[in-house]
């Protein structure tokens, strides 16, 4: 039976709109159906011999701009008359990109500000928050300018003038004028002195230390600080740690000797005023609160030093709690210097 004419007309206009050229698959397009037409495309179109030169397609050379060209291409780039672009970019586009990093900076920086208040808001600026791994005292000396040696001829001012120079900087804050008017004489007081009844922002007490008090060392009485007589002084000096009370309710004593070689070659050794650091210039309360404070000195003359003789001197912190072997750390707890006296 042959179909009718308007099932004729519906086939024509189905021919028109899906041409027999492409397969019915196409339209799919899923799955399966698109796997066999591409098959079917394959078989039905082989490679042909020029497809397979790949020579050409290559990218071809970009033909050679004169200097002029160049130059006239920057000028576009940085202004375009006709697009009105700056940077290949419109003034919208510049604005919407510099109101985003403005934006993002401004946030990076307040969250960066916020931390940093919560920071200095959870911790103290008088104390450490956690202080329980308090490192023991180290020791420093003066004069220090070449390391750790003292190397002089009594005879040769130039020598040992460098030394004594550095002591009288080291030593002026310690005159008796200034100590006097800033701080208070403690001269009876044999403990530590406590002020943890202020307030945490009040402003502590320190006990005076005079220079006068260094005696022979202190370079009122003999400028030279002995090296003319090649007799010289160190000045020697705990390192302060805030709130730490030393030795234990024990002072700290001071010992001097050779370090390596016979122990006659140092001689006597004077201390001044004392060997040991008195516990009344203790505990330390920091720059804020204890601006007066000035750490108290041991002076240390070599009276008898052989001469012409290289003798490598330590000097020691002793007391409860102090660590002066360390094989790590050379000033903790002690101070080591070579000691070179001619004549």
């Amino acid at each position: 039976m042959e179909p009718s004419s308007t099932e004729a007309g519906a086939d024509d206009t189905l021919l028109k709109n899906h041409p027999p050229s492409l397969p019915h698959k196409v339209i799919l397009k899923h799955g399966q159906e698109l796997q066999e037409e591409q098959e079917e495309l394959a078989e039905h179109h082989p490679l042909e011999q020029e497809d397979l030169n790949f020579e050409r397609w290559k990218r071809r050379p970009l033909p050679e701009r004169s200097l002029h060209q160049k130059i006239d291409d920057i000028k576009t780039y940085l202004w375009n008359a006709e697009t009105k672009e700056f940077m290949g970019r419109s003034g919208k586009s510049w604005s919407l990109i510099l109101l985003f990093y403005a934006a993002l900076y401004l946030f990076l920086a307040a969250m960066f500000g916020g931390c940093m208040f919560c920071l200095m808001w959870s911790i103290s600026p008088y104390h450490p928050t956690y202080n329980d791994r308090v490192m023991p005292p180290g020791m420093t000396m003066a004069p220090h300018l070449e390391g750790h040696e003292i190397a002089f001829n009594a005879s040769d001012r130039k020598s040992w003038r460098k030394y004594t120079k550095s002591m009288d900087e080291y030593l002026k804050p310690y005159n008796d004028g200034p100590q006097q008017k800033k701080n208070i004489p403690c001269t009876h007081m044999n403990d530590y002195f406590r002020q943890d009844n202020l307030e945490e922002s009040a402003e502590r007490k320190a006990c005076e230390f005079r220079r006068s008090w260094l005696g022979d060392c202190s370079g009122l009485q003999d400028p030279n600080y002995g090296f003319s007589q090649g007799k010289p002084c160190i000045l020697l000096r705990m390192n302060r740690i805030l709130g730490y009370l030393p030795g234990q309710g024990k002072p700290i004593n001071v010992t001097c000797g050779v370090k390596r070689g016979a122990p006659e070659a140092l001689g006597e050794i004077q201390f001044f005023p004392k060997s040991f650091f008195d516990l009344k210039y203790y505990p330390y309360y920091g720059k804020l609160r204890h601006g007066n404070y000035s750490a108290p000195l041991v002076a240390v003359r070599f009276t008898s030093a052989q001469y012409d003789t290289h003798i490598q001197v330590k000097c020691n912190l002793n007391g409860k709690g102090i660590v002066n072997d360390s094989p790590t750390d050379r000033y903790l707890g002690s101070v080591t210097f070579s000691l070179d006296i001619g004549a």
